[in-house]
């Protein structure tokens, strides 16, 4: 199946309409002596002394279900937020970028003039992980076909990487090299999880947790949280901070079709061409990707999917260290991601657009910054490979 593109002649293009003025990413990665939604007010104190605002300033808000209560009815009243704009949609870990996407749709319809984006988790702390079950509940419609056969987080990307190896020869060697990749930019981030540099030797040595992914061929569990806040072209402009505005985004839903399915293909091939032709941009002209990451295998989907290789061709492209800041072509998550740094509240988005903000700004560690970055994508996916999952990117640029 083709991606399918909107034209221009039938949408409102949100180019230029909206900056990224705040971001943090909260530096706690177990938080047992913290309430989810402190943690989501610690996150949003932190986004608005980084973007130089206060709390008055803010006149919309999003959140997605790691929210506690009624998710931004909860979470207005409890940060003492007056707005005029709310928005709950949620698709998982990707839930964050779509959030930024619909919160310059608000800002260009006027429907508000500064959001503000919260995330925060405590999985870490309540014994969470990839390798229970997932139970949506009985009314899900998926529920009595899937639930009985006890797909798992873990099993379900396994499967995806089964067949990718099958369709196209991928290596768990060539895996390994993300999960490398990512160690080489966790040893300058002081707040990461996992601060140790890997070879593939250890990552295709380490326990097998679902064939023919490796315990490091999985992402971290971590509390904490983070923040964005979106602001209008003017309010931007009158801020002390490195400007960094959106060009284009996409999302998209990937369902299972009545089991006419894919399962080397992920929501990226339209949620990621639908962002470039907004941002007029071609993959060729990124710079730097923050791509989700919560198995290798989730990195190499997106990255073909993107079109930054062709299908199939992820496992050479993401070999002998392309990934890595400095030495690669295309410098990946670059705080370590999910791999290596944070994963909080099972959720990737939010930091992935956050490491982007730096590095457009030119505030990354020294030993990762991209010189002269000036275009970045930040791509991630919510739900789970395997199953149904939604697909959002995001581009921007450093104006």
């Amino acid at each position: 199946m083709q991606p399918f593109i909107i034209s221009e002649r039938n949408t409102v293009s949100i180019k230029g309409k909206a900056y990224l003025v705040g971001a943090y990413e909260h530096p706690t990665r177990k938080a047992p002596d913290k309430s989810v939604a402190q943690l989501h007010a610690e996150s949003a104190r932190g986004a608005l002394q980084d973007a130089g605002l206060s709390k008055s300033d803010i006149d919309g808000y999003f959140c997605a279900g790691d929210a506690p209560g009624l998710g931004p009815l909860a979470m207005v009243d409890y940060m003492g937020l007056k707005v005029r704009h709310m928005d709950s949609t949620d698709t998982g870990g990707s839930s964050y970028l779509v959030h930024v996407a619909h919160a310059a749709q608000a800002i260009a319809l006027g429907k508000c003039n500064v959001a503000l984006i919260t995330l925060a988790g405590r999985p870490r702390s309540e014994g969470s992980s990839g390798t229970q079950p997932r139970n949506y509940g009985a009314a899900a419609p998926d529920a009595a076909y899937e639930f009985p056969y006890g797909m798992a987080t873990v099993n379900g990307y396994g499967m995806v990487a089964m067949r990718h190896m099958h369709e196209f020869g991928t290596t768990g060697e060539q895996l390994a090299w993300i999960k490398v990749a990512a160690s080489h930019h966790a040893q300058h981030n002081p707040h990461a999880m996992l601060r140790d540099v890997v070879t593939v030797e250890e990552v295709v040595d380490s326990p097998v947790i679902a064939d023919p992914l490796h315990r490091l061929d999985c992402c971290v569990v971590s509390d904490g949280g983070g923040a964005l806040i979106i602001a209008r072209p003017e309010i931007a402009r009158s801020l002390a901070r490195p400007r960094v505005r959106l060009l284009g985004a996409g999302e998209s839903p990937r369902g299972h079709q009545g089991g006419k399915i894919d399962l080397t293909v992920c929501g990226a091939a339209w949620s990621g061409a639908a962002a470039f032709e907004e941002a007029g941009v071609k993959p060729a002209d990124i710079q730097y990707a923050s791509v989700y990451d919560s198995f290798t295998i989730t990195v190499l989907m997106q990255l073909e999917d993107l079109g930054f290789c062709a299908k199939g061709q992820g496992g050479r492209f993401v070999a002998d260290g392309n990934l890595i800041s400095g030495t690669g072509k295309l410098p990946f998550n670059t705080d370590g991601g999910g791999l290596c740094n944070n994963h909080p509240a099972n959720r990737g988005g939010m930091t992935k657009a956050i490491e982007a903000v730096r590095q457009l700004r030119g505030e990354a560690h020294p030993a990762v910054q991209v010189p002269h970055c000036r275009l970045a994508v930040a791509a991630g996916i919510g739900g789970q490979l395997g199953a149904r999952h939604g697909s959002a990117t995001i581009i921007m640029e450093r104006e």
